[in-house]
């Protein structure tokens, strides 16, 4: 019986030029086809344009269980040049320990801190590499190192890394241009850690077969072989897999695993699936799964996060950069919450629910934002009430497939990258996708997010104890009639209902059903003798105390919600 071999995806991200690739290199003892800078761009350019994958292996762990059996280490290298920040997205959906390369005569960078947060997102461990620690001279070496580690804790300390090991290497003493006899220094001890910080990732393979296809060639006289890392589910040799992007089924032929032949591989694996008659030059990227068990979404429904670093208000009707399953499309965003009685009601997760009401929201709210400037009238405290949970309906400029509850991430990545700033905005799970491409009209009728809307006009006159005329609710031109029926409130308290328009200029006739109060009555008739009394002509001083008398209106109030997917606009009112 062939002896266990357990793996475990190792992140390897960073900024560009910290060592990421020759890292991952002196770690490794068996290169993938995908490893070591093999692409003719990358090497041309001198950075890692793609994920390179390598692994290396080692006795298993006395925490992984007894027996023997091997530890594999599935090193993947993500590119760290920022204009790439799409495929290490990509990456990180496939990481289970992640290793932040950090250059130590440098310190924490603009993407080093990009990476920590897609980490924050997508991992659950994390180990620091303090690399090129060659550079330092040796004299100062050992306390360089201690002063860039105290830093590096610190700038962990609020997140969920905190207190995560840290480890002192040079991976390529001497830079690239050194000869290969020179030693990596401190490479035996990272091992060490890597092998103490591996643990037993939850591996299911149960449900849909799903795979990240990372590359794809043809071997000749083979067929075309898709190398990825199964996300889901497991596959066997003659099972038929889908390419969805492409709406084309394939039997997968042969498989191997780090150039070793096999017959079944799981969720978590690193495998080279081999199907014949298929052009390799269609799949740089994407998906391959269990046929029919993907949509093609237009639309989703998300619930999200603001990235705590992201600067900048996120607003409706914004255009992101949406990376979702492996591909990064444009999208705009549509912000919504529980209404404000419902902000801290427990929120199933991964669910929505679409009978319940929802406020449309102009942006995110957070602490920062704009918005809850409103709730701290609310709130005597001056504490902000937030929401529990907030969603946003994204609308995909083009297409995606992916599988559903998946990692939603929003990222402004036209910002210019020299500058200082996360460019990560938000993240999420995809919870509702949308198939249909006339969703509007299909979908999104059924999606309940209102907007509140709040008028307010004047009582001109008294016409009856049960009826008054006013004016200023609406513009001359608006159609009174799609507001008969609806409640108004006065200012002096009576309730009234709109009963129809009155003249041409806009003004209307309000029905009191309870009658006006006496005091009520008072004051409009004494505001519209007031009124009366000034004759024509030059406006005299009396006119003048008259208008500041009459400063005090009696004002009506229209409060009444509109959903925004409501084809017929109909105004509700509880």
């Amino acid at each position: 019986m062939a002896a266990r071999v357990l793996n475990v995806n190792v992140g390897v991200l960073g900024h560009i030029d910290s060592g990421k690739t020759a890292l991952a290199r002196a770690l490794s003892t068996t290169g993938s086809t995908a490893a070591f800078d093999r692409a003719p761009q990358s090497r041309a350019r001198g950075i890692t344009l793609d994920l390179g994958f390598s692994c290396l292996r080692t006795a298993l762990p006395p925490q992984l269980g007894p027996g023997p059996g091997e530890l594999q280490l599935t090193l993947v290298d993500c590119p760290g040049h920022a204009s790439l920040i799409r495929t290490i997205i990509g990456g990180a959906q496939i990481i289970d320990l992640m290793m932040l390369v950090i250059d130590v005569t440098k310190g924490m960078q603009t993407q080093s801190a990009e990476c920590l947060v897609i980490g924050q997102i997508a991992c659950q461990k994390m180990v620091v590499v303090l690399n090129k620690i060659d550079l330092l001279p040796e004299g100062k070496r050992q306390s360089a190192i201690e002063k860039m580690t105290k830093k590096m804790q610190k700038t962990l300390e609020n997140t969920k890394f905190s207190g995560c090991p840290i480890v002192a290497v040079a991976a390529k003493p001497g830079g690239p241009e050194a000869p290969e006899s020179e030693n990596p220094l401190g490479i035996s001890e990272l091992i060490e850690v890597l092998k103490s910080q591996a643990y037993l990732p939850s591996r299911d393979p149960s449900g849909h077969f799903l795979m990240a296809v990372d590359h794809c060639f043809s071997i000749k006289g083979q067929g075309t072989v898709m190398t990825g890392t199964i996300l889901s589910g497991s596959v066997s040799l003659g099972d038929n897999v889908e390419i969805p992007a492409l709406k084309v089924t394939k039997r997968v032929k042969s498989m191997q695993m780090f150039h070793t032949p096999v017959t079944y591989a799981m969720q978590g694996d690193r495998v080279g699936v081999c199907v014949t008659q298929f052009d390799p030059k269609l799949l740089e990227r994407g998906l391959i799964c269990t046929p029919d068990s993907l949509h093609t979404i237009h639309a989703a429904i998300i619930s999200l996060k603001k990235i705590q670093y992201f600067r900048g208000a996120l607003q409706t009707k914004a255009k992101f950069h949406i990376t979702v399953g492996h591909e990064t499309v444009m999208g705009r965003v549509m912000f919504f919450g529980p209404a404000p009685a419902n902000f801290n009601e427990e929120i199933q997760e991964n669910v929505f629910d679409f009978e319940k009401d929802y406020l449309y929201q102009e942006e995110y709210l957070s602490k920062d934002s704009v918005s809850s400037e409103e709730n701290k009238e609310n709130d005597q405290a001056g504490e902000v009430q937030l929401p529990k949970q907030q969603w946003a309906l994204l609308e995909f400029e083009k297409p995606v497939t992916c599988p559903k509850l998946c990692l939603v991430i929003g990222s402004k990545l036209d910002t210019d990258i020299h500058a200082n700033t996360c460019r990560l905005a938000f993240h999420g799970v995809l919870l509702q996708g949308m198939e249909d491409k006339n969703y509007t009209e299909t979908f999104l009728p059924k999606l309940k997010v209102y907007k509140q809307k709040h008028k307010e006009g004047q009582v001109e006159r008294v016409m009856d104890d049960y009826s008054v005329i006013g004016r200023s609710l609406f513009k001359k031109e608006t159609n009174i009639q799609i507001f008969v029926g609806l409640k108004v409130k006065l200012s002096t308290g009576e309730d009234g209902i709109i009963d129809g328009g009155f003249g041409q200029s806009g003004k209307f006739k309000i029905r009191i059903p309870d009658g006006l109060k006496p005091d009520t009555k008072m004051l409009l008739t004494a505001a519209s003798k007031k009124k009366s009394k000034g004759g024509k002509g030059d406006m005299t001083k009396e006119d003048e105390s008259s208008k500041n008398d009459s400063a005090q209106p009696v004002t009506i109030s229209l409060i009444f919600k509109r959903y925004v997917f409501d084809t017929q606009k109909k105004m509700i009112q509880s």
